[in-house]
């Protein structure tokens, strides 16, 4: 991303934190290991046995699965709307439908029903509930997890620009960029999947996980087991948030620094949480820790070193030196906005540079106005989002190279010898594959469907046919060789910044055109991988192919009409949404995540990178990155062989580093400090003190905590703030941190409503 303007990094930050930290492999192997899978993380995780007459698609699966994906899809949309947005992940529907699915083997009748006027018959509880159907529920809900990009989009369109969108092509959209990546997934599976070399180490934590659910516990004398430890978080998490949620806003953001010197503001720029530096701010709010960067208890720590790392990076040396050295002008603008400006320190008028009619740039306008600013922080955003870029390229291929071209060899390899590790014999002999065919209609009737969303419907999104075919060739291109890397590293560059970048320079001028094109090339690759990662899971759990097929395909389209169903009708009834000057004191909603991509639209697509990014704009300097993030890698690199002995130098990951603040914006300073906090907590001090409750509750506590808040919060939505009411009216209620001046420009003479005229 080239800022966070998308709400994804150009690297996945997420993916890198749950890598393994060692996963260098000997491939000196032994027959016996040959037999079972050459990757030694596999043989010690994934179990080489398999009971085919387990049923896996039942009526359990069906039922938990639906709601699973349904409710996860509804909570993530709705959140993505709220000042901190929390992503509820699969995790929480992991641990909870395992009870559920008990409860249900234990209570429904066993009698098979039969079909009316046909010899079929099936059986609404088929026996115990197993682990098969457990992982399929899971995927199921993994779908409902995963965000739906393209809403973005509809909502920049609706809440934004203020224009038109038929709710057809919005809904086409939504449902086209997230479907195109089967295409992709079904004409790479054979090498990313039945390869016993492409071992996708995330999928090892799924397995660890499914496999102590499933095992036969014991509570511990006078302990919890771990679904009394969950429903005991859970209550306590969902009575605790009323505090934050209704009662006290402020408690999700405190800010001392700018409370002790009100009136100044470069104490309000130093301590403001939200709109500064955060230098000693905090959250007691779980949606605080949680909301933008995942729950900091499923991150290792030393990727949250990292990260900390790439914040004092930015915030704390290139943000303040750019600042008071006023470089681009920086004193005219807030030191911490993701808002573009013109060249008096105003907020751009979008407007007075658009045709109304065309939706696009009028050139003369443009010329007559203002170029375009940002402000420091948001420039090096982007900056470091290039260097993300390249830095993961070259730490690939300085760390892992080698192992991944002997892997792709042996996959190649064994291709030619039908993959010979235990694993995918086992899936060969008890389980039919997927036709390919299947993977090819649904290829070319997404493929249809997306050019008649964007050149149908008065082509309100923009992008021309030509447009689509070239973002299916991006994705196309790249699937396989991003697929390999993440497939062996848990690493994923993304297709962002070049497909914001391709489009931009083609077709520039045009808002919608960019954002789409974006996410048709850049999602529908990355949803392949996501497919992919789920059918290995598959493949290591031994789940027939064709339910994992079903699952996922329903799972899509069920979460991508969730997602649009309830971004639409958000956007159609509260009214004021995303405008939160306009909005009553208290209200939640407004849009941190979608105000970026609207930032990210008139940068990318009105103005575009010709006028941003050469010497025709403000920031040419910023192509610089591109080439330090290349380099980046080589000093840790050298010195991690050099000194060997010394471990934690390969503990040093620049990719994370670089991209560490991708999520900022819309994630804040107290996001950051306040994740890393609880992280290192959990992640170094606890697990080196009390490993034996880590082990049994770490992640049991993150979902609880997640579930708890989601469920009040919805609750007080339904209950109170639809009947507009926000909570008592009193200094607590506001959610900001109560530093006003943090967003006040310190040049002379520019005139911000709200802020002191520096003389």
């Amino acid at each position: 991303m080239a800022s966070h303007d998308d709400v994804e990094n150009g690297t996945s930050t997420r993916s890198a934190a749950m890598s393994l930290e060692k996963h260098q492999t000997d491939f000196k192997l032994t027959d016996e290991e040959v037999d079972d899978n050459p990757i030694e993380q596999v043989r010690l995780t994934v179990p080489i046995t398999d009971d085919p007459s387990l049923p896996a698609l039942t009526f359990r699966t069906w039922v938990l699965g639906i709601i699973s994906c349904s409710l996860l899809a509804f909570l993530n949309r709705f959140f993505g709307y709220r000042t901190n947005q929390l992503t509820i992940t699969a995790i929480s529907a992991q641990i909870l439908v395992l009870p559920l699915g008990k409860l249900m083997a234990a209570t429904i009748p066993v009698k098979p029903i039969r079909a009316p006027f046909t010899n079929w018959s099936f059986s609404l509880n088929p026996g115990p509930f197993n682990l098969k159907e457990h992982v399929l529920i899971t995927i199921f809900a993994n779908c409902g997890a995963s965000p739906v990009y393209a809403v973005y989009i509809i909502t920049i369109v609706k809440a934004f620009y203020a224009r038109p969108l038929n709710p057809v092509a919005a809904m086409l959209l939504a449902q086209t960029t997230q479907l195109l990546g089967y295409g992709w997934a079904g004409l790479f599976r054979k090498y990313l999947v039945d390869s016993p070399y492409m071992w996708w180490p995330a999928n090892l934590v799924q397995v660890s996980l499914f496999r102590a659910l499933h095992e036969k516990e014991k509570r511990p004398k006078g302990g919890l087991s771990r679904l009394q430890f969950f429903l005991l978080v859970f209550i306590s998490s969902f009575a605790y948030y009323v505090i934050p949620g209704y009662l006290f806003p402020s408690l999700s953001a405190l800010s001392f620094v700018c409370w002790i010197w009100k009136d100044s503001i470069t104490a309000n720029q130093i301590g403001a949480g939200l709109n500064g530096l955060g230098v000693g701010s905090f959250g007691l709010d779980w949606s605080t820790v949680a909301g933008f960067l995942g729950s900091p208890l499923a991150s290792p720590v030393f990727a949250i070193v990292n990260v900390l790392a790439g914040l004092v990076l930015l915030l704390y040396v290139l943000v303040p030196i750019s600042y008071w050295n006023n470089a681009y002008d920086a004193k005219k603008f807030p030191i911490f906005s993701s808002h573009t400006f013109d060249s008096t320190g105003q907020p751009y008028n979008i407007t007075r540079i658009l045709n109304t009619n065309a939706f696009d740039i009028n050139r003369d306008a443009y010329n007559g106005y203002s170029k375009l600013h940002l402000t420091p922080f948001f420039a090096f955003i982007y900056g470091l989002s290039f260097a993300t870029l390249t830095a993961t390229l070259t730490h690939v291929a300085l760390f892992d190279g080698k192992n991944i071209w002997q892997m792709w060899k042996r996959t190649t390899s064994a291709a030619r010898d039908r993959f010979g590790d235990v694993h995918t014999r086992l899936m060969k002999k008890n389980y039919e594959p997927v036709p390919q065919w299947w993977f090819h209609i649904i290829l070319v009737l997404t493929v249809g469907l997306s050019i008649y969303a964007c050149e149908g419907f008065n082509k309100q999104l923009q992008l021309p046919w030509w447009g689509i075919m070239l973002a299916c060739g991006i994705a196309l291109s790249f699937t396989l060789p991003i697929g390999i890397i993440q497939a062996t590293t848990n690493q994923q560059p993304g297709l962002n910044v070049i497909t914001e970048l391709i489009i931009g320079y083609m077709y520039p001028g045009k808002p919608l055109a960019n954002v789409a094109f974006k996410t048709y090339g850049y999602i529908s690759m990355t949803q392949a991988l996501m497919f992919l990662q789920d059918f290995k899971l598959g493949h290591y759990m031994k789940i027939p192919p064709k339910s994992m097929f079903i699952v996922q395909l329903v799972g899509t389209i069920l979460a991508s009409t969730i997602y649009f169903g309830t971004a639409w009708w958000l956007l159609t009834s509260i009214e004021n949404i995303c405008h939160p000057s306009l909005l009553p004191e208290g209200s939640p909603w407004t849009c941190p995540g979608d105000d970026v991509f609207y930032s990210a639209s008139i940068i990318w697509g009105v103005v575009g990178p010709l006028r941003m990014f050469t010497k025709k704009g403000v920031y040419p300097q910023m192509n610089w990155f591109f080439l330090i993030g290349f380099l980046a890698p080589f000093p840790g690199w050298w010195l991690s062989r050099k000194f060997p002995e010394i471990k934690w130098l390969r503990l040093i990951h620049m990719p994370i580093i670089l991209g560490g603040t991708g999520n900022m914006p819309p994630a804040k300073a107290v996001h950051y400090l306040s994740w890393g906090a609880v992280g290192i907590f959990f992640n170094y001090y606890v697990y080196r003190r009390f490993k034996t409750w880590w082990a049994r509750h770490n992640y049991i506590l993150s979902a609880a905590l997640d579930a708890g808040v989601a469920f009040m919060a919805v609750l007080l939505f339904f209950t109170l703030q639809t009947n507009n009411i926000f909570g008592p009216q009193w200094w607590g209620l506001d959610g900001t941190d109560h530093c006003p001046l943090a967003k006040c420009p310190t040049a002379k003479g520019v005139e911000i409503q709200g802020c002191p005229v520096i003389a």
